[in-house]
């Protein structure tokens, strides 16, 4: 599918993606969730019309790949017509899914509907561990999930969040993924936000944990070759530098929110300093080109310094704002990953605590919740 090119406002591009938020209702309770703390109630989310107005205006805007995801989506009694809607206006529908609740009836209906590729998640690569982490037991359901979108035909991905929990048991997982027959793993270590950042002080992995993990993911994609894309994206915390937010702040892709509020990304909504609009009000075009929201970090002249004279200024964007708003509560900060941020101690201190591994022994694990939070000791 081609994307329609056409220059708005200042050289703007339209869309690629959209990430659409169909709910925040999940089974599962990660502890890295994120979404953000305070979760739409099922009486605040969009209809099944609404969803197919922001479907409709996604494509004439010129998105061509739309990623159903929540919460569990599958939740929705409506998601068979949204991926069929979504299919009939040229769009690429993907399944971003816990996959409980994915029979084979089920992926066969959507797939008739036009789904074309479905992300399955897992926490861990064997039953106990994956339970634990997710605060369900949902693994063997998973299992069945992965093995009836292979059994349908479709393209099957898996995602697992890394964390200091699953990290040493990397093989595991690489192994799962074979034994399901995924034609794509994507390893994401935990970025920090929202619950993830409630729970980093038992989920930040050391350096060792990393390097360790790095060598299992670089030999199994060495052996593996065109068999299995594995992709491996490092907590920001141990990189080198800091990534421009979502390929850049308002750049290529955008995301609806179960209540129908527009964000440039999916955990913008953290940054009370910014007022975000909603499709209820505004037209997609209209928040995309026009709203305050998306233009606020557009270019660079809303930098400090030392961004501001850097000369990776426009290959980095100033790093991730979200990150920066949720460590130093200012989301024009420079991201605290760059070396250069004066801000960088809290990322070192971060990574101080995590190779010494005292504050995991204290901490209690809190899992994510609509109601209360529920928590769990640290393991002895």
């Amino acid at each position: 599918m081609q994307q329609k090119i056409t220059k708005r406002h200042n050289g703007v591009q339209p869309p690629f993606s959209l990430l659409a938020e169909l709910t925040h209702r999940c089974p599962l309770h990660c502890p890295y969730c994120s979404n953000p703390l305070n979760l739409t109630s099922k009486a605040l989310e969009l209809t099944t019309e609404e969803w197919c107005r922001v479907l409709s205006e996604a494509a004439d805007l010129g998105v061509v790949e739309v990623h159903f995801s929540g919460g569990e989506p599958l939740l929705r009694d409506d998601l068979e017509v949204l991926i069929r809607h979504a299919h009939e206006l040229e769009m690429y529908p993907n399944l971003i899914t816990s996959g409980i609740g994915l029979s084979a009836e089920k992926i066969s209906r959507l797939k008739e509907a036009g789904l074309a590729n479905v992300q399955v998640s897992f926490q861990a690569g064997e039953a106990t561990l994956s339970n634990r982490i997710g605060g369900y037991k949902a693994f063997e359901k998973k299992r069945e999930a992965a093995m009836s979108v292979k059994k349908a035909g479709l393209h099957l991905s898996l995602n697992v969040v890394l964390h200091r929990m699953n990290l040493d048991h990397l093989d595991e997982i690489i192994q799962l993924a074979e034994e399901l027959g995924a034609e794509r793993l994507e390893l994401a270590n935990t970025q920090y936000y929202n619950w993830a950042l409630l729970n980093r002080e038992r989920l930040l992995p050391s350096m060792e944990q990393i390097e360790r993990a790095r060598e299992i993911y670089e030999a199994a994609k060495a052996r593996l070759g065109n068999r299995m894309e594995i992709i491996w994206v490092i907590p920001d915390y141990y990189a080198s530098s800091p990534k421009p937010c979502m390929g850049g702040w308002g750049a290529i892709a955008l995301t609806a929110a179960p209540d129908g509020s527009v964000l440039p990304c999916p955990t913008a909504g953290m940054m009370k300093e910014l007022s975000f609009e909603n499709v209820r009000e505004s037209s997609l075009k209209h928040i995309w080109y026009e709203s305050k929201s998306f233009n606020h970090f557009r270019g660079d002249a809303w930098m400090p310094e030392p961004c501001q004279s850097c000369k990776f200024r426009h290959e980095d964007g100033g790093g991730c704002r979200c990150q920066a708003y949720a460590l130093t509560g200012d989301a024009h900060a420079a991201d605290p990953v760059c070396q250069l941020a004066p801000d960088h101690h809290l990322i070192k201190m971060a990574i101080r605590e995590a190779d010494e591994g005292n504050t995991v022994k204290s901490s209690a694990l809190i899992y994510r919740g609509h109601h209360a939070r529920k928590t769990i000791a640290p393991s002895k």
